[in-house]
């Protein structure tokens, strides 16, 4: 950590950090020191999460990233989180902040609290013999996956800071020499399912009810001096992860590595590594190339998520009701289902059609895009663009420039004409504004991301990343 100047000005080093989790005490996090990284260059600021802050975005200038984010300059002590977790249904106590740290705790303009935390910020005691580095390639593909998803409507972090450091790195899945880098992630808590895990496999029951009483406190505040506060937390997080998944499977979105410890216990979706959006509606579709066997296929993400909420309840059950654990998580597959079955009728443009006809349209509109292997997200966009007030008496003309055909589309297209009848005919527009609203044509498919990489590592040139990131952002 460099040292600051009692007269130093950078507003991202004066904002008004707490220091809410480093208060849990050394049981939960160690102090470390940043790497000292012989060159930066700033490469992605997020003015949007400024203005969250509550900072000016012309009142920062790009030297204060550098200093605060590249430099680590800060108020109080880099802590790294201690955590286990699951990986690929093996328990693993061999994890924690192996290459970031919690840089600091703020709170937003909504008043909430929020963690600033590292990607490829050096070694920590969590490493495992592994350097502590970020990609830049690992950076690049972390800050646009984050702005596709909240432009999305998914519950997910966000990157505040990209900066390339000049060194040069060795992996087995990239081209090597690559270019390193360290980011800054945004979001509401780096606490995961993992953290809890870990103390129930040191049979801390006291650092569990500390631990629980912490995340209740500054994430599930409404329920502080509830009785039955503990049933009311985890009531509420298996909500926010079953809402989380069906906005995954909504979006066309495959996390690819659903270990525990890729799970915050505030329900946000984070971590993005070998991620990939879908090209088509393929339930087996797997991103990571090290998941041999599927376990975190496009179409598994659901069980998964609600399969770590059940593992989390071992460490719970320390200090709750095993009855209200089994309560909550009975709400899960509700809870799931008609958040992603509003999701799909949101995404064709529709809103409070009768239950038995939105359940009609949401299966047919899954089994044609399955059956037809039509690419998922220009099939809705499509239905953005061709948009026509017509179809609501002439099914026929629905989508009638598209290649598909069939029996099955026939059916999706009367079952859609049957829906745009139940809208008050001034109402169309609506529909029209809800489909464009939904469905942007910029996809963040693997070829559009290589497309922008490729001149960056061959010419240095960012101009079709920052093209893209404008697209996605503008929601074009």
């Amino acid at each position: 950590m460099a040292p600051i100047s009692e007269l130093t000005q950078n507003p991202l080093v004066c904002l008004p950090y707490e220091q809410v989790f480093a208060s849990l005490g050394d049981r939960f996090s160690d102090e470390v020191t940043a790497a000292d990284f012989p060159h930066h260059e700033l490469r992605f600021r997020n003015d949007a999460v400024l203005e969250k802050l509550g900072l000016e975005p012309k009142q920062v200038d790009d030297q204060d990233f550098l200093e605060a984010f590249g430099q680590f300059q800060a108020p109080h002590p880099l802590r790294a989180m201690c955590y286990h977790g699951y990986q690929f249904g093996q328990y693993n106590p061999q994890l924690g902040d192996g290459r970031g740290f919690l840089y600091g705790q703020v709170r937003a303009q909504d008043g909430l609290l929020y963690d600033l935390g590292t990607k490829g910020s050096g070694q920590t005691p969590y490493s495992r013999n592994g350097d502590g580095r970020l990609t830049l390639k690992g950076g690049v593909r972390e800050v646009l996956a984050a702005e596709a998803l909240h432009q999305l409507g998914v519950n997910t972090s966000r990157c505040l800071s990209l900066i390339e450091t000049g060194e040069s790195l060795w992996r087995g899945d990239e081209p090597s020499p690559t270019r390193s880098s360290v980011m800054v992630r945004f979001q509401r808590s780096h606490i995961r399912f993992g953290t809890f895990e870990r103390l129930y496999y040191l049979q801390r029951r006291d650092l569990l009810q500390q631990l629980l009483d912490h995340v209740v406190e500054h994430y599930y505040g409404e329920y502080v001096g509830d009785e039955d506060a503990y049933a009311l937390f985890y009531a509420d997080l298996v909500k926010r992860v079953a809402r989380l998944a069906a906005q995954w499977m909504a979006a066309g979105f495959c996390h690819g590595v659903l270990n525990t410890d890729n799970m915050a216990i505030t329900g946000e979706s984070f971590d993005y590594g070998p991620y990939a959006f879908i090209p088509s509606y393929d339930r087996k579709f797997t991103a990571a190339y090290f998941d041999y066997s599927g376990r975190y296929s496009y179409g598994n993400q659901p069980m998964i998520c609600r399969l770590n909420l059940e593992m989390l309840q071992m460490p719970l059950a320390l200090v709750m009701d095993k009855r209200d654990l089994a309560t909550g998580l009975v709400n899960y597959e509700i809870e799931y289902e008609q958040t992603y079955r509003q999701l799909m009728l949101e995404k064709l443009g529709l809103q409070d059609l009768p239950e038995d006809l939105g359940a009609d349209l949401f299966a047919a509109t899954l089994a044609l895009l399955e059956e037809t292997q039509t690419g998922y997200h220009d099939f809705f966009y499509q239905l953005a663009a061709q948009f026509n007030y017509a179809w609501r008496s002439h099914s026929s003309t629905i989508l009638e420039n598209s290649d598909l055909s069939g029996p099955l589309f026939e059916q999706w297209q009367g079952l859609y004409q049957r829906a745009l009848q139940e809208i008050p005919e001034p109402e169309l527009a609506q529909i029209g504004d809800r489909l464009t609203s939904q469905n942007p044509k910029t996809a963040l498919l693997r070829p559009v991301i290589e497309s922008v990489w490729e001149p960056i590592t061959t010419e240095n040139n960012w101009q079709p990343f920052y093209d893209l990131l404008t697209a996605i952002q503008q929601r074009q």
